[in-house]
């Protein structure tokens, strides 16, 4: 993270988002800009928590206070640059933390200095609009890139990326997003970007929704080209995920266009993907569904499973097997995910991931059993015939 974050200030990047509440990943992003604290604008979040070592969404303050605590001290600073409401998505949220005692407790760290600016993160325009109007809100942070925006159903999409549709009401946006774009501009409420590469999907013309890749800068482009739009946010691993990031300062035109390429996309249609963002937490059988799905698509993508696929998911400490179905992940799901039928395709992938295979009178029921004590576990649950392959 140490390196990533050097690059990052080299290539002059100046802000950075934390939502995780992982207590390593707080304690090595704040190793990795230790000494540095001034240059950097942080984007922390409030309602994001860690409790029974996994994340948590909570507005409740008796968890908000020392989730916020534990951010300000694993990040080694006093203070917040840009204090964000975290994930408020519906309607009935928004009114809940707005009217209640969440804001109230964000207003008065703004007040002490904790907080410099208030902010909210929302997936949903319509939260959104309201977080705009409200008069709090200084700073949405807002997936924003053209597989969520756009109508699938029109053609043309050449007319979509010229300024003057912006002019004429952006007919070929989602009119909901449409709206809020061009209602935190005249209200002079910044946007921040999330999901600018759509979890990485739009690179690849076989995961795209288009059917045709697009690259970092372009992406960037079309989520700076939109009204109100002030930062991009993106997810980097390595210092050459930064390099390609950077690019857009010196990329030309050509290189920045993605209306033409997204012109000459075969299909348009988006909505169900997985990008990984890790709200579907928590799972009550502790799995890491967002990595699970991650390494299901990757196991998928390709003709053979690399090693590292399967050794990443082998030393998960629960696995797609472990799934009881209850479905509390896709009411959490901001994209729609069908997550329990994921699951039980993971379930289902046969040996992409392990080495044993059982069947239940002669039929396949799942390969996805790691070790005596998955099978046990197994065994518990269903009380199956097993065969051992």
């Amino acid at each position: 993270m140490k390196a990533v974050a050097d690059a990052c200030a080299a290539s002059g990047i100046n802000i950075l988002d934390c939502w995780m509440a992982e207590p390593e990943v707080r304690s090595n992003l704040g190793a990795a800009i230790a000494g540095n604290r001034d240059r950097w604008i942080i984007q922390g979040h409030i309602g994001s928590t860690w409790q029974n070592g996994q994340y948590v969404r909570n507005k409740e303050l008796s968890a908000v206070k020392p989730a916020f605590q534990d951010l300000l001290d694993r990040l080694q600073t006093d203070y917040i640059d840009l204090g964000m409401i975290h994930f408020v998505d519906t309607e009935e949220e928004f009114h809940k933390v707005f009217e209640g005692p969440l804001l109230h407790y964000v207003k008065e760290q703004k007040a002490k200095g904790v907080i410099r600016h208030i902010g909210m993160s929302t997936h949903n325009p319509k939260t959104a609009k309201l977080a705009a109007l409200s008069g709090e809100i200084e700073m949405l942070l807002f997936s924003v890139n053209p597989a969520f925006d756009l109508l699938p159903e029109n053609d043309d999409l050449d007319a979509y990326f010229e300024a003057e549709t912006y002019a004429e009401g952006l007919g070929g946006m989602n009119p909901e997003r449409a709206e809020l774009y061009k209602l935190c501009e005249q209200r002079g409420v910044g946007l921040t970007v999330m999901k600018g590469y759509a979890g990485g999907r739009l690179f690849d013309a076989r995961t795209s929704p288009f059917g045709v890749a697009l690259t970092p800068v372009q992406c960037i482009h079309y989520a700076l080209t939109r009204p109100a739009v002030a930062s991009v946010l993106v997810g980097y691993d390595t210092p050459e995920h930064v390099d390609a990031a950077v690019a857009y300062e010196t990329a030309t035109e050509e290189e920045r266009d993605y209306a033409s390429v997204l012109a000459k996309a075969p299909h348009h249609a988006y909505g169900g993907q997985c990008t990984y963002c890790g709200h579907c937490a928590p799972c009550p059988a502790g799995i890491d569904i967002a990595m699970v799905n991650k390494l299901y698509d990757l196991a998928t993508m390709q003709p053979e499973v690399p090693a590292t696929v399967r050794a990443h998911y082998q030393a998960l400490s629960a696995t797609a097997a472990d799934c009881i179905a209850c479905g509390g992940c896709e009411t959490r799901c901001p994209f729609g995910v069908p997550v329990v039928e994921r699951m039980e395709k993971a379930k289902a992938l046969p040996c992409a991931f392990n080495n044993w295979a059982v069947f239940y009178q002669g039929k396949f029921v799942t390969v996805n059993l790691l070790d005596a004590a998955a099978l046990k576990r197994f065994l518990k649950k269903g009380g199956y015939g097993v065969s051992a392959k």
